[in-house]
């Protein structure tokens, strides 16, 4: 079995012979591999708009259950029986 060197870059010489070359395959290979998996670059524009849409959506019924009456006579009235209940 022969093994040819090339000459010109030490990046590509034999890896028997050249254990950089071999380690700068690798981190090719692992570059490669983490692209195709991760292949979900981010968010597109219309998934922003969907996201900022359900976001103010859900802000606007937080605020109109918490603003409500009933949620503001509950909590008054867990406040003042916490602060009229008696120690033994």
């Amino acid at each position: 079995m022969s093994h040819t060197v090339n000459q010109s870059s030490p990046d590509h010489a034999d890896p028997i012979e050249n254990p950089r070359g071999l380690r700068a395959a690798g981190d090719w290979l692992n570059a490669q591999t983490l692209r195709l998996i991760s292949d979900e670059e981010g968010m597109s524009t219309a998934e922003y708009a969907i996201g900022t849409i359900a976001a103010a959506a859900f802000g606007a019924i937080l605020y109109t259950v918490v603003t409500g009456n009933d949620i503001v006579s509950a909590l008054t009235g867990i406040i003042n029986k916490a602060l009229n209940t008696s120690v033994s």
